[in-house]
Order: structure tokens, then C-alpha cells, then sequence
């Protein structure tokens, strides 16, 4: 496939999960890709950076527009995520969750608009999240980060397509992450706790880290060119189906 033969891309996040998956999508479409990373060690173009340190956003962004000679392509992934109800997570966790899952986006497309406003095929891609949409357990911290993600990718399609540049965002559903299989691994019954993860899901199984990255890979490809402002849920059908139960012999 070579459908982004030519094009330059920054994933942050890219050192894991997605953000690895979605690399390798990039770059197995024909793009040149960079990563934007706290800890980008293994990727062969790799920039180290705090996506709460606007300086260090700033450094990164410019270094990678150099080494990749422009930027057509911005995939902000990067995140962390925060188990609880609002009565579970102290002021500073909200601080800094909201910190990086908004303002890490806030920052990194800023630093990189002036490098997309010089490419003919400009493309944002958020990661957000079913959280966003659906209300989840244990997740209220998590979800009003991704909630203000969705919002956000929206005002920032309606700001910047008479400038060329598309922004739309993916929710994927739970994803079999390193993120999540921490998460399973702290579970008083890890198995118990997989089996209804999957079974929320309406496909039975966990959404891969590989079909999110072939939804990012679409939306910031020239096949999505009249996409924008748009939210596409890779979640195994979780946020659009009403199946009824599975009937027992």
C-alpha cells in the first residue's frame, strides 16, 4: 500500500500500543514517520518530549519538521488514563490527566500548524475515546479529558479548514493495550474482569491496537479529503448497538 507515499508524519504517543501500531500503519502506507515520545528509544526517528512542557513541545515539533523536511500529518495519541469516580481522584491527578490528554493536544498542534499550513494534504488525527460518548464506571476523570478531546477536535476542524487542514478524531473502545493489561492486572479476578470487557462489546473481544491504527491512517490519508469534523468509533459496535441478550440453552 502506498497510498501515503510522499507524505511526513508525527505520531506522539508512538513508543506503544496505538501510537506503535499506528507508526507502523503510516509508514507501511509510504510515509515517513517521526515519533514524539517521553521515551521514543526504539523509533528510527525518534524526539524526546513532555507534552506538559510547551517548551519541550516546541523543541520536539520544530526538530522533527526538520528531519522529515515538512509535516503533513500530525497524529495526537499520546495520553494517560486515571481509574475513579469524581470522589476517588485528588485535584492534582485531574490536573495533570487534563493537562496531558487536552492540553498535550493543545500544545502539539499548535507547534506544529505553521509546518501544516505549508502542506497540500494537512491532516490532525485525535485519539480519543467511547468514553467520550458513553458513559462508563469508574472512568470520570478519563472521560472528561476524552469528552473535552471530542469537543475540542471539533473547534479545531471548524478553525482551520479554509486553511487546508482536516482534523477528526477516532474512538476506539477498549483496547488491548499495555495500558489495559495493567489495568486487568490489578483486578481482584483478572479473567473475570477481561471476560466483561469483552463482553461489553458487542463483537465479544477487545478492540486491537492495529484496527485503531488503520482508522487513523484513513482519516489522515487522501482517501478521507472531504473528512472532517468527524468521530470514527472503532469499538466493536459499543456505542451504536442495542443487541439483546444471548439466549441460553
Amino acid at each position: 500500500m502506498t497510498e501515503l507515499q510522499g507524505l511526513r508524519a508525527l505520531v506522539t504517543g508512538g513508543g506503544s500500543g496505538i501510537g506503535r501500531a499506528t507508526v507502523r500503519a503510516l509508514a507501511g502506507r509510504g510515509a515517513r514517520v517521526a515519533v514524539l515520545d517521553v521515551d521514543p528509544a526504539d523509533a528510527e526517528l525518534g524526539f524526546t518530549a513532555d507534552l506538559s512542557d510547551d517548551s519541550s513541545v516546541r523543541r520536539a515539533v520544530a526538530a522533527a519538521g526538520e528531519a522529515l523536511g515538512g509535516l503533513d500529518i500530525l497524529v495526537n495519541n499520546a495520553g494517560i488514563g486515571a481509574a475513579g469516580t469524581i470522589e476517588d481522584n485528588p485535584d492534582e491527578q485531574w490536573h495533570r490527566v487534563l493537562d496531558v490528554n487536552v492540553l498535550g493536544i493543545v500544545r502539539t498542534s499548535r507547534a506544529a500548524l505553521p509546518l501544516l499550513r505549508r502542506s497540500e494534504r494537512a491532516a490532525i488525527v485525535n485519539t480519543c475515546s467511547i468514553a467520550a460518548t458513553a458513559g462508563l464506571p469508574q472512568r470520570a476523570l478519563y472521560s472528561a479529558s476524552k469528552g473535552a478531546v471530542l469537543s475540542l477536535t471539533l473547534a479545531m476542524a471548524a478553525d482551520h479548514i479554509r486553511e487546508g487542514i482536516r482534523v477528526n478524531c477516532v474512538n476506539p473502545g477498549t483496547v488491548d493495550t499495555p495500558w489495559v493489561g495493567r489495568l486487568l492486572d490489578a483486578a481482584d479476578d483478572p479473567a473475570a474482569e477481561r471476560a466483561a470487557l469483552n463482553g461489553r462489546q458487542p463483537t465479544g473481544r477487545l478492540v486491537s491496537a492495529e484496527e485503531v491504527a488503520a482508522a487513523i491512517a484513513y482519516l489522515a490519508g487522501p482517501a478521507a479529503g472531504s473528512v472532517t469534523g468527524t468521530a470514527l468509533a472503532v469499538d466493536g459496535g459499543m456505542a451504536g448497538l442495542r443487541l439483546r441478550p444471548r439466549a441460553h440453552s
